[in-house]
């Protein structure tokens, strides 16, 4: 049987792999702050946080685990 993987939970291992940087998905940074994805979505795009680009689709992103960190902890 086919196990079925999220491309963006994918992405975020290999990059967490390679890359001094710790990452998170969309979808889990929301979780953290306590926003659904898309309302993570505009939340990013009004307080201009650093998106990582996934390839093969423009509107992927990954976020830097630091900056979710750091709004849990002012909040």
């Amino acid at each position: 049987m086919i196990e079925y993987k999220d491309w963006n939970q994918k992405v975020k291992k290999t990059f967490n792999a390679t890359s001094n940087e710790v990452v998170l998905t969309v979808t889990e940074a929301g979780l953290a702050i306590g926003l659904s994805k898309d309302h993570m979505k505009l939340y990013v795009d009004k307080h201009k946080l650093t998106k990582i680009p996934i390839s093969r689709s423009v509107h992927r992103y990954l976020l830097l685990k630091s900056d979710i960190d750091h709004i849990v902890s002012t909040r």
